[in-house]
């Protein structure tokens, strides 16, 4: 069985995120005693995948899952954990207590952290941080209801569906594809945002999406000096929109238009969240295999926001509060929407993928 690379990408992206020294405990305890770097790259039904590295040099880790095969997205939280436990058991290191549900995978890479706010200065044993792979349950606000950023969250969990064409953006995360492949993909994030920019600038003044946007968030002149860098000054003469990449935009420009500030926060969320989550995986993967420094990866360089962590957490608490002031008919609306946009990014994948197999 092999998942999405939508899937693969969040819950790569995730672990290497949030819990890069829980990849340390499993590769130190199912293989490579001595490693001294270890980083999650691959997902499938039988096993999780880890790049190690040690005094002898790099190795390709599988360790199977402990509770055997599985095939559904919702199975991969409950197996990263268990391993986690019993690298834990075998180092005689005490593990930390485990709580909450399984992760939303979202189709660009972003994994939806629960609204417990996690620590930046890593983990230690016992103390402070969530389990590998764990989300934390986020309480309801005291009414009962669940907090609106996991109802989103939960709401489209079964959207974050495999994909034929997905094994584009699998290429690129397992470090296959081409250079050509991330410049390709670069290039439909500049009409994408392009347009989630534009409507954003449409609903800038009302005071429900102004707890959202950040200067620091604005990723076109970014993408502008990484096309530039990596195509060349005649760069816009040279790139074309995808037709998935055609209608996303087009959406985006539309729930502008209408001033419908739900529907902008629903791409907006998709989108950066995205970024500054499985999106940094990305980059870390795209740099070192392309041999880029920041100069062709500046898209994904948020650090003018500081802790990403704690950036994501009062994003959520946002969510939060414009949820409270929706009614149920508009809080459905901004789901269908949520889930509309990670079909339109999952299209783009496709997409990418047909017009490199007709190249």
């Amino acid at each position: 069985m092999n998942f999405g690379a939508d899937v693969v990408a969040g819950v790569t992206g995730h672990m290497n995120g949030d819990h890069s020294e829980d990849n340390l405990l499993i590769a130190r305890a199912f293989g490579y005693p001595g490693a001294m770097s270890s980083e999650m790259i691959g997902v499938n039904g039988e096993a999780g995948v880890w790049r190690v590295s040690d005094d002898a040099g790099e190795h390709e880790l599988s360790v199977p899952w402990p509770g055997g095969s599985i095939s559904e997205r919702p199975q991969i939280r409950r197996e990263v954990v268990a391993l986690y436990r019993a690298a834990c058991e075998r180092l005689g290191v005490e593990p930390r207590q485990e709580h909450g549900s399984a992760p939303a995978v979202h189709a660009h890479g972003e994994v939806a952290h629960g609204e417990a706010a996690h620590s930046e200065a890593g983990p230690r044993a016992g103390h402070g941080r969530h389990a590998a792979g764990d989300e934390g349950s986020a309480p309801s606000d005291g009414s009962g209801q669940k907090p609106f950023s996991r109802v989103l969250r939960e709401g489209s969990w079964s959207d974050h569906s495999d994909s034929e064409g997905a094994t584009f953006m699998e290429d690129i995360m397992r470090g296959r594809g081409s250079l050509a492949d991330y410049v390709d993909l670069v290039a439909q994030h500049y009409f994408m945002y392009e347009a989630l920019e534009e409507a954003a600038a449409k609903v800038a003044d009302d005071p429900a999406f102004t707890g959202f946007h950040s200067e620091a968030l604005v990723r076109l002149p970014a993408l502008e000096a990484d096309l530039a860098h990596l195509i060349g000054p005649d760069w816009r003469e040279r790139i074309s929109a995808v037709p998935a990449t055609e209608a996303y935009a087009a959406r985006m420009r539309e729930v502008g238009d209408e001033g419908w500030v739900a529907g902008v926060v629903a791409h907006h969320y998709t989108r950066y969240l995205g970024d500054l989550s499985g999106g940094q995986f990305i980059a870390k993967r795209v740099a070192r295999q392309h041999e880029l420094q920041h100069e062709g990866i500046a898209f994904y360089d948020f650090s003018e926001l500081g802790s990403l962590t704690e950036f994501k957490d009062g994003y959520r608490a946002e969510l939060d509060r414009l949820g409270a002031s929706l009614s149920a008919e508009e809080q459905a609306r901004m789901l269908d929407e949520v889930r509309a946009a990670y079909a339109f990014n999952t299209a783009v994948f496709v997409d990418l993928g047909r017009a490199k197999a007709n190249a």
